[in-house]
């Protein structure tokens, strides 16, 4: 893992587990949330470090859910941690 993870990437990470996301088979990595094209690089990145991956084989194109990893659960939670730590001391 070479990513410094951001806000966004934890938001995307949140998404895809609470099962809100779904990836387009094929080519570019294409993720949807609740319908909405997200951002591609930071998708890119999600996928290369291996946090996240498909539910099922589809043809190109076709949208199938998305499902966190063993690593990507433990990325997010280690994300998580600090942010809930954040709130409180505000």
């Amino acid at each position: 893992m070479a990513t410094s993870y951001t806000a966004r990437h934890r938001a995307l990470l949140l998404a895809v587990a609470q099962g809100r996301a779904q990836l387009a088979a094929g080519g570019a990595p294409d993720l949807t949330v609740d319908g909405r094209w997200c951002d591609h690089v930071a998708i890119a990145e999600l996928l290369a470090d291996g946090l996240l991956r498909p539910a099922a084989e589809a043809r190109p194109g076709v949208l199938v859910p998305a499902v966190l990893t063993d690593l990507g659960r433990a990325v997010l939670r280690s994300l998580i941690a600090p942010a809930r730590q954040s709130a409180r001391a505000a």
